[in-house]
């Protein structure tokens, strides 16, 4: 098969991630030819240029809608801000294109149900980019689960959190606007363990939320901030911060199990703490990324003077992905969950074969959320 052309709608944090996954999977990863890493478009002309030349990509744009409309794309990979996502991956679908976008899959339920609608009609491959699904330790805990390890789940509980805006002082990014970011923390970050919780335990049944937004009024300065950081100058004004800063929600699964999930970007001292439990009859899983190769394991079986958490070092070449970088224990980070996203994508498209979790996947975790944000509102339980 001949190489697979793709554009990259994004320039900034996922952007730089994807293009590095573009410009490396094929160095690990068997594959019929290496992606040709064809357009990169972005806004800001000097920066898409910078993008271009520092990742590999052939050429820069400044027009989305050209590069969707090119004959010479197979592959839109799409790593803008929530409130794009919808427009930019229908048109990609409705042109005939494989589609990668990233997470959240949009900013409300009814743009995530056109989106997978779009691609169940187009037949081409997508993926909602959730990449804590390609983490080895992850995929590890999945195939445990899945073969019964842990006998019937009881327990998921899951917390998500940073510190990155507890300042006051810090800026009205992009991803403090509900127009554009859709929600805080909630979209952001409950968007990623309510998909491990998906991936990990099943569907859901029920929810029961709350959030709060503990700065209401922020300094507005001049150009996009990334995450963690703002760009620009000194504030002339200041501006409603109009998401949450924090999202606690229970969950009850169909299979009855019962779940717990916080985000917040105001615990001090976490940069990127996404950790969760499960809780089995026979034992017990414990991941938290901020030790990504890591994952506990607390088995029932083990005699009683034996008993205690185990730690399972997931280098080996038996675990997934690993074996493709690495001699055991040498560990890998996170930009390689794209990689390993972006080769699960190109050798489906090379195969003609699916992948998980699609845009249906990004559907269903966005009813989630949107069940939760109705339970905050109507201050009771509400149904997914």
């Amino acid at each position: 098969m001949p190489a697979i052309r793709v554009a990259l709608i994004g320039t900034q944090f996922m952007g730089r991630v994807h293009s590095h996954a573009f410009h490396t999977v094929a160095s690990f990863f068997p594959l019929d030819a290496p992606p040709d890493m064809t357009v990169i478009c972005g806004r800001n002309p000097e920066r898409t240029h910078a993008m271009a030349e520092r990742f590999g990509w052939r050429e820069s744009s400044l027009d989305w809608r050209k590069v969707i409309a090119r004959k010479d794309i197979d592959l839109v990979d799409v790593a803008t801000p929530g409130d794009t996502h919808a427009e930019i991956a229908i048109a990609a679908l409705k042109a005939g294109k494989h589609v990668i976008c990233e997470k959240p899959l949009a900013n409300t339920a009814a743009e995530a149900r056109a989106m997978a609608a779009a691609a169940k009609k187009a037949g081409t491959v997508n993926l909602c980019a959730f990449n804590y699904r390609r983490v080895p330790a992850i995929a590890h805990a999945q195939q445990m689960i899945a073969r019964g390890d842990l006998g019937k789940i009881y327990h998921f509980r899951a917390r998500y959190l940073q510190d990155w805006i507890m300042d006051p002082e810090f800026p009205l990014v992009w991803r403090l606007q509900k127009d554009r970011a859709g929600s805080g923390p909630h979209g952001d970050l409950n968007a990623h363990i309510v998909d491990l919780a998906r991936f990990l335990v099943g569907d859901f049944f029920e929810v029961c939320g709350m959030m709060e937004t503990f700065i209401k009024q922020r300094p507005v300065v001049a150009g996009d901030g990334e995450l963690g950081r703002a760009r620009g100058g000194k504030a002339k004004k200041m501006g409603a911060v109009t998401v949450e800063d924090a999202a606690l929600f229970l969950a009850r699964f169909k299979n009855c199990a019962l779940g717990s999930f916080e985000a917040t970007r105001f615990a001090a001292g976490r940069k990127n703490h996404n950790t969760f439990e499960v809780n089995g009859s026979k034992g017990s899983l414990v991941f938290d990324l901020e030790e990504l190769n890591v994952l506990k394991y607390y088995n029932c079986a083990d005699a009683a003077t034996e008993r205690g958490f185990r730690t399972i070092l997931c280098t080996d070449a038996g675990h997934p992905y690993a074996g493709r970088w690495w001699p055991a224990g040498h560990i890998i980070g996170y930009e390689h969950t794209f990689t390993h996203e972006v080769w699960e994508v190109l050798r489906a498209i090379e195969g003609k074969t699916t992948v998980k979790p699609d845009f249906e996947d990004g559907s269903r975790c966005q009813d989630v959320l949107n069940a939760v944000e109705r339970s905050v509102v109507k201050r009771c339980w509400v149904k997914v």
